[in-house]
């Protein structure tokens, strides 16, 4: 850390373990998989779903394999910004901060919404409770709350609740699978589950359909840099966040693709399911194959997954609060920027991550497509934020200096191969979703990526002076600072 320039001020007690679970449980297939499920069986259909998630985490993992080598080189809690910066320059890293941080806000509000739908699923199967876009936000303020106050702990608490989530969803996914693989009496035919084709875009084009459908993956598949936002929490981070990230993906590839493929399989009634009661799809999949005891069953245990999972996002979102504010980046820089001295937890940027999350997921009161919008803002923040790093690295050619994790002969086509994957994907993902556009129907990504570009440019002009990256431990900008960090 002192080498980067930065006085050490959190606390270092998360092991490679650790490092590794939280970015498994921010992807959380039990979350990601499951809340955008019904999404799936409109846009393209099972055929969709399963190629389509293959064939976007192999280039997933060719973008986490990227970054994980410049994360090796700069393991800090700023991540992508802060690599951006030292490989690019400041304005490289300015953008690509607050593009991080759109997109790590966004997952919050994503997150914890699907797991306020689920909840109002299951209470909606035991209790006949109604879920209203009303009922579903109070919720999902409670999802917040408790997710702040379990990050008010300290990371030794968040890196324990990353372990037991990690054996959580790999047992949860067995178990999934296990029981409507053996309890129903019909399955759906390989060909349907293969090849079936599902169209309820209002959308023509069958290629449109198919590459719009692509978000439920994209979507999973993202959050992995977390580990590189703990690294300064985390011991040996220089190898320990690189591997985290690379492990985090093709875990959840292989687990993704057997709890969609079995979900699939298991599919009873394709419109009922999509025009459940319940609002969420999986969970009538769930009834019409098990009945509701042992669809009550395991939604509980999809609930608790997003829950872990949004708790580690909380953790991420927060640490990349409080390094830009670090650096001062953010309005109020010098709030965000604190330190418990108790439990060495950036408070302020812990609060700050869920308020502005729940204020992005205000939009779900009146509106029935807000939470569609609320992923995709989330994958057009996140995803352009991972990749610049990565051409700035290849860009910068020999002076790039590997860190001890490196892809060696590997790098260059491996990082042009997600260079350009990300430039596709970011393209498709500001597209519109479903005909006729109209108010409920837009894709509100391109409105929040202009939102934060023009946020970011405006303060530019205001924080340019303050904001940069330290210089070598010991200056006297360095020094005066350090006390300001922990109270």
């Amino acid at each position: 850390m002192r080498e980067l320039g930065y006085q050490p001020v959190l606390a270092r007690r998360m092991g490679s373990f650790g490092n590794f679970a939280i970015s498994f449980s921010v992807i959380s297939i039990l979350s990601g998989c499951m809340t955008l499920y019904g999404f799936g069986m409109n846009t393209g259909g099972p055929s969709v779903m399963l190629w389509g998630w293959l064939g976007v985490g192999l280039f997933v993992l060719c973008v986490g394999l990227a970054l994980a080598e410049v994360t090796s080189a700069y393991p800090t809690s700023g991540a992508l910004y802060y690599m951006a910066d030292r490989l690019g320059g400041r304005k490289w890293g300015w953008y690509t901060g607050w593009l991080n941080l759109l997109g790590l806000l966004g997952a919050i509000a994503g997150i914890d919404y699907g797991a306020a739908l689920f909840i109002g699923a299951f209470l909606n199967l035991q209790w006949g409770f109604d879920p209203t876009p009303g009922s579903t936000f109070l919720i999902f303020l409670a999802i917040l709350l408790l997710h702040a106050t379990l990050n008010l702990f300290g990371v030794k608490l968040v890196s324990l609740l990353n372990s037991v989530s990690v054996w959580w969803h790999l047992g949860g996914v067995g178990l999934i699978v296990g029981a409507i693989a053996f309890v129903p009496d019909n399955h759906q035919s390989p060909e349907f589950v293969f090849t079936e084709f599902v169209n309820n875009t209002g959308w023509e084009n069958p290629f449109y359909v198919a590459a719009i459908g692509l978000l439920l993956a994209q979507y999973t598949f993202s959050g992995y840099d977390a580990s590189a936002h703990l690294s300064e929490e985390t011991s040996n981070a220089s190898v320990s966040a690189a591997r985290g990230i690379v492990r985090a993906i093709w875990v959840s590839w292989i687990a993704g693709f057997v709890l969609l493929t079995a979900l699939t399989f298991a599919i009873q009634d394709y419109d009922g399911a999509l025009n459940s009661e319940t609002g969420v799809p999986p969970a009538q999949i769930l009834l019409d194959a098990l009945g509701s005891g042992g669809a009550a069953a395991l939604l509980l245990v999809v609930i608790v997954a997003q829950l872990f999972c949004g708790n580690a996002e909380v953790a991420a979102a927060s640490r990349m609060v409080f390094a830009f504010s670090r650096d001062n980046a953010l309005p109020g820089s010098r709030l965000w920027r604190k330190v418990s001295r108790r439990t060495l937890t950036p408070v302020p940027a812990v609060w700050l991550s869920v308020g502005f999350a729940g204020v992005l997921a205000l939009p779900s009161l009146w509106s029935t497509t807000a939470y569609g919008a609320v992923t995709a803002i989330n994958v057009i923040g996140i995803t352009p934020a991972y990749i610049i790093p990565v051409y700035l690295k290849l860009r910068a050619g020999d002076r790039f200096q590997p860190g001890p994790w490196t892809l060696g002969r590997w790098s260059k086509p491996i990082g042009w191969t997600a260079v350009a994957w990300v430039v596709c994907v970011t393209v498709l993902f500001l597209l519109p979703q479903s005909s006729p556009v109209n108010v409920n129907t837009m894709n509100y990504a391109s409105v929040a990526l202009a939102a934060v570009l023009i946020l970011a440019t405006v303060w530019w002009f205001v924080a340019r002076r303050s904001y940069s990256t330290p210089p070598p431990y010991g200056s006297a900008r360095e020094q005066a600072e350090i006390a300001e960090h922990i109270v």
